[in-house]
């Protein structure tokens, strides 16, 4: 990854976080402040939920590779756009569940050197919004093991048609 690409994915994970955090407090009623980056072997920002530290691993929801090109607004190829037109056949339910679910996977399979880490994905695909997540929510894939205290999901770029929790560990913890 050049320096370019790299500082352009900090950029979009700090405003990330910063709009899941923003979400949050105002939903939850709790502080969420001080977002700082971290180095490789953790999670990418770090915070303050109320006075207790919390690492976010934050993830982008673009759909495929190619859509991502388009929404970052990447010089297209005429292989790419039609690569993106023929994308438009496809169901698009199948579609937001097999890259949410690509996402779902590959970060359960990812350590950390931290007590407390949530995983917040941001939606930046334009077609989805947090109504189609709900819709297929029942069709993804949290293995379990994954590192994560917390799943959740930002509907929209700007975070406008709100956002999920795709997973709670407390919830999810059974009794011995």
């Amino acid at each position: 990854m050049d320096k370019t690409s790299h500082q352009e994915k900090i950029e979009l994970e700090h405003q990330a976080a910063k709009l899941f955090l923003r979400l949050y407090e105002h939903h939850f009623n709790i502080p969420m402040r001080h977002i700082w980056h971290n180095q490789p072997s953790k999670p990418d920002v770090s915070c303050y939920q109320a006075q207790t530290q919390l690492d976010l691993e934050i993830a982008h929801l673009y759909g495929s590779e190619k859509e991502a090109m388009a929404i970052l607004g990447r010089e297209l190829s005429d292989e790419t756009k039609l690569s993106l037109q023929s994308l438009l056949l496809e169901p698009i339910e199948q579609r937001l569940s097999f890259a949410l679910n690509k996402i779902l996977i590959n970060k359960a399979k990812k350590h950390y050197n931290s007590a407390r880490v949530w995983l917040v994905i941001r939606n930046a695909n334009p077609f989805w919004h947090c109504d189609d997540i709900k819709a297929i929510q029942p069709e993804l894939t949290i293995n379990e093991g994954h590192p994560f205290e917390q799943i959740w999901i930002i509907g929209d770029i700007q975070g406008t048609s709100g956002m999920i929790c795709l997973y709670d560990k407390k919830v999810h913890q059974t009794d011995p």
